[in-house]
C-alpha cells in the first residue's frame, strides 16, 4: 500500500474531485462533518479555519492506495478502516475530515481531505507530509495484513534481476559470432525481441545505448556493466579492425549514415583500451 500527502488551498475543489460521481465515488468515512455536497463540507472546513486566518495552505489532501489485487478484494468498510487507520497514525484524529474511494480504475484507491485546523484551534505541521504519509500507510498494511510496499518493491527487484540476467544472456550471445558493424550487432539483438535504441546528446552525438525487452526499458549500464555503450562500439570496432587498437573511434556508421560520439563516450572508451593494454602486459609478464 502506497501513501502520498501534501498541503492544499483549493478545498472546495479538491473535495469536488474526489466526490465525483464519474470515477464511482463512495464516501467511507466522514469525521466532524454534517454536510452533503463539496459546497456544505468546504463552509463546515473553513468555520474552522477561520481560527487562524494566517494558513494559507489549509487542508490537506492524502490517496492511498492498495495494491490491484488488495483493492479488488476490499469491502467498503474495508476501506473505511483503512481511512480511519490512517488517520490515526498521521495523528490527525481530532480534524475534520472526509473520504473517498474511486473504483474508476483497476487500481482502487482512497482520497482523504483533512482540515488542517484541528477542532482545538490548532495548526497542524505539515513538514516531510509526504515521507510521513508513505510511513503511515505502510504501518496501516502491516497493521491489517495488507500488501505493503516493501513487499512489492522486493517482487519487482527479483522481477528486473531476472530480466537484466535475460537481456545480458542474449547480448553476449550475440557478442559470440562477432558482428562486424553496430547495425549487425541491432539487428542480431532484434532477432532475439531484444531492442537497442540509441541514446544521443542536444549535439546529435551518440552517448550510449537502452535496451527495450518484454515492455522494460533500461540503460545499458543498468543490466551490466558490460553493457555500457563505450564497450559495446569498442569491442565490435575490435572486431572490425585487423590488428589491436590503439586509439578510440571518434565516429561509427548507423544505418549508412556517419554517427558522431560524445566527447564522454570518447574517453570512457579511451580508459577502456588504456585498461586492455595494462591487462596485455600483465598477462604477457612484459616489464617483469
Amino acid at each position: 500500500m502506497i501513501g502520498k500527502g501534501h498541503s492544499i488551498s483549493r478545498t472546495r475543489e479538491s473535495i469536488a474531485y474526489g466526490w465525483n460521481q464519474e470515477k464511482d465515488a463512495e464516501v467511507v468515512l466522514k469525521e466532524f462533518l454534517a454536510g452533503d455536497t463539496p459546497q456544505e463540507i468546504a463552509e463546515e472546513f473553513k468555520i474552522i479555519q477561520s481560527q487562524n486566518n494566517r494558513c494559507i495552505n489549509n487542508t490537506l489532501s492524502f490517496v492511498v492506495s492498495p495494491t490491484i489485487e488488495d483493492g479488488k478484494n476490499m469491502t467498503r468498510k474495508d476501506l473505511g478502516e483503512v481511512a480511519m487507520r490512517f488517520l490515526t497514525e498521521m495523528s490527525l484524529k481530532n480534524h475534520q475530515a472526509i473520504s473517498f474511494v474511486h473504483r474508476d480504475k483497476e487500481h482502487t484507491h482512497i482520497h482523504i481531505y483533512v482540515n488542517r485546523i484541528s477542532m482545538t484551534g490548532e495548526t497542524y505541521k505539515d513538514n516531510f507530509i509526504g515521507k510521513r504519509s508513505q510511513i503511515a500507510a505502510d504501518n496501516v498494511a502491516r497493521e491489517m495484513g495488507l500488501t505493503r510496499v516493501r513487499e512489492v518493491q522486493q517482487d519487482k527487484l527479483l522481477e528486473l534481476k531476472q530480466h537484466r540476467m535475460e537481456v545480458q544472456n542474449i547480448h553476449e550471445r550475440v557478442l559470440q559470432v562477432r558482428p562486424k558493424s553496430l547495425d549487425e550487432y541491432i539487428k542480431r539483438m532484434q532477432e532475439h525481441r531484444v531492442t537497442v535504441i540509441s541514446s544521443f546528446n542536444k549535439s546529435n552525438q551518440l552517448q550510449g545505448f537502452r535496451f527495450e525487452f518484454k515492455g522494460i526499458n533500461l540503460k545499458g549500464s543498468e543490466i551490466h556493466r558490460s553493457m555500457t555503450g563505450s564497450k559495446i562500439v569498442l569491442g565490435i570496432s575490435q572486431n572490425n579492425s585487423f590488428t589491436k587498437l590503439k586509439d578510440a573511434p571518434k565516429s561509427l556508421q548507423l544505418a549508412s549514415n556517419t554517427i558522431q560520439l560524445s566527447t564522454g563516450f570518447i574517453n570512457k572508451m579511451v580508459r577502456d583500451l588504456v585498461k586492455q593494454t595494462i591487462k596485455r602486459a600483465l598477462d604477457t609478464g612484459v616489464g617483469f
